[in-house]
């Protein structure tokens, strides 16, 4: 996908990019590769490759009738930045809050906010466990994502205790897994929320993502997250 296309497509789904959201998108891609060289942000490295599977797969997230482009948004386990930062250049009125346990991605995050002349982006170095236990941060986003590889009852757990009462966790998956879904409702549930939608939304290119949408009902035990390692190591049934 080149970013003519990118623009394109996204078009079609209403989102129309100006110049300097366009200009944005290049700096993002010449940084992420100019990073890449001295530390592992993504085994994504073609152009045509990151703007349809890292800038594009981020911003389906904006195509869930759930999301909407303002409010507060925190991104676990952000990595490069995905999907956070696509969808901040995409709607700068959204404020974004990114926690990541690796000091080395928040020091590549902080250059790519400075560079792309971003505000209201906010970058946390820690776990998502004791993040979670941060009374600062608890229940305080109106939407919390995680773009993971860890299972879902995992990342429902690192994630739904930072999401505000009637709010919302989504969890973007390669791919689809019933058996994932019935494994983590017990811990949905316990931590307050309820499942709305499991979505496969297709790229341009025919690859299927999967969105899980989960709203917080109720306040989350005090107890959870439990601490650090312990919802991989034991997690919720």
């Amino acid at each position: 996908m080149t970013p003519e296309e990118f623009q394109a497509k996204l078009g079609k789904q209403g989102i129309e990019l100006s110049a300097k959201q366009m200009d944005q998108f290049a700096s993002y891609f010449h940084l992420l590769i100019e990073w890449n060289k001295k530390m592992n942000l993504t085994a994504i490295t073609e152009r045509e490759e990151v703007y349809l599977k890292h800038f594009y797969d981020s911003i389906t997230l904006a195509f869930s009738e759930a999301f909407t482009a303002k409010g507060k948004l925190c991104d676990v386990g952000s990595g490069a930045g995905f999907p956070s930062l696509p969808l901040k250049i995409v709607f700068p009125e959204l404020e974004v809050t990114i926690v990541d346990s690796l000091n080395k991605r928040i020091t590549f995050l902080t250059t790519l906010v400075e560079t792309l002349k971003l505000e209201g982006v906010y970058l946390h170095h820690d776990r998502a466990e004791s993040f979670g236990q941060n009374s600062e941060f608890r229940e305080a986003f109106d939407f919390v994502t995680a773009r993971a590889v860890a299972r879902l009852n995992v990342l429902t757990e690192l994630c739904l205790p930072l999401v505000k009462k009637n709010g919302y966790f989504f969890a973007l998956k390669a791919a689809k897994s019933e058996e994932e879904l019935v494994e983590a409702k017990p811990a949905i549930a316990l931590l307050g929320g309820k499942l709305l939608q499991a979505e496969d939304v297709s790229l341009p290119n025919g690859d299927t993502r999967h969105i899980i949408t989960v709203q917080k009902k109720k306040d989350t035990p005090k107890k959870y997250p439990r601490k650090p390692g312990l919802p991989n190591k034991q997690p919720l049934k």
